[in-house]
């Protein structure tokens, strides 16, 4: 059974915990605000791209454009977005989850070569110690989170890409959706995915002159595409990280001052017992003396 001393050491030990907990989640919180800034900012451009390119994406660059060509999936690339860091709730496990789940089920079991590459340090942990074949890691990106890092991302996959070294990449990570909401996307990232020709059908598009032609501007924008889908990717996960880590910070201080508050009860309940067999002790040496005289 725990002694006073015990219970008291570890309510000091509960209540220093809930310090670190309280502060972690503040600083999620201030952080959290500045992600959501960043994403709010370039939702609109990302999504704006997408449409225009398949708004300008004709037939003829279905079938020529190699960015567009959709070939027999034999090596694939699974880019896993995680975190570097945990105590974020159940935000890597989910995703490392969902990533396995894509490689075993539905690329392994067909036959096809599956190649991880690695964003944050629980992926890279992950997927290291498993036989998965890891392509690349990159680690500490979110530490100091910017567009050079979506640079760097796309200039490895998309030569390669190019060269038909693979056939299909594909980009797993957490959208951010609120503070307390997370949701995994599977998104196809190349070939690039256009609208299809029965969508584009129901949607009117007006007639536009273009200065220069059609071709070179969009031609120009695939690449930017590209750049856009892999920095909306890292700002969605980097965002949908600190809402997690805030949300479970947030429980972990609450459960702490639960347990804070149960400890001082046994605390209490313990220090009247010991109070009480002492007085019993007393009563019950002076009854002693009494009779004994």
């Amino acid at each position: 059974m725990a002694t006073l001393r015990d219970i008291k050491r570890r309510i000091v030990g509960v209540k220093n915990t809930q310090k670190i907990t309280r502060a972690m989640k503040m600083v999620s919180a201030a952080k959290l605000r500045r992600a959501q800034t960043r994403i709010v900012n370039a939702r609109p451009y990302v999504n704006k791209i997408s449409e225009m390119l398949s708004n300008l994406a004709t037939e003829e660059d279905m079938v020529t454009n190699p960015f567009f060509i959709e070939r027999e999936a034999k090596n694939v690339v699974v880019v896993v977005v995680t975190a570097d860091r945990g105590l974020c709730g159940a935000f890597n496990n989910n995703i490392i989850k969902e990533a396995a789940k894509y490689i075993d089920e539905e690329l392994s079991a067909e036959g096809i070569n599956a190649f991880v590459y690695c964003v944050g340090k629980k992926s890279a942990d992950y997927f290291s110690r498993r036989n998965y074949n890891v392509l690349e890691k990159e680690i500490g990106l979110f530490s100091s989170l910017d567009y050079s890092s979506a640079l760097k991302i796309t200039d490895n996959l998309v030569p390669e890409f190019s060269k038909e070294t693979y056939d299909k990449v594909v980009i797993i990570y957490n959208e951010f959706i609120s503070m307390i909401r997370q949701k995994i996307q599977v998104q196809q990232f190349l070939p690039v995915p256009v609208l299809s020709s029965a969508e584009e059908k129901q949607v009117q598009h007006p007639n536009y002159i273009f200065e220069p032609d059609l071709g070179s501007i969009f031609n120009f924008l695939i690449p930017k595409h590209l750049k856009a889908q892999v920095w909306r990717s890292l700002l969605e996960s980097n965002a949908a990280e600190l809402g997690a880590r805030m949300t479970a910070m947030d429980n972990a201080t609450t459960n702490a001052q639960e347990m804070i508050r149960s400890l001082n009860l046994t605390y209490n309940k313990e220090r009247q017992a010991a109070i009480t067999k002492e007085i019993l002790e007393i009563v019950s040496g002076a009854n002693a003396l009494k009779a004994s005289s």
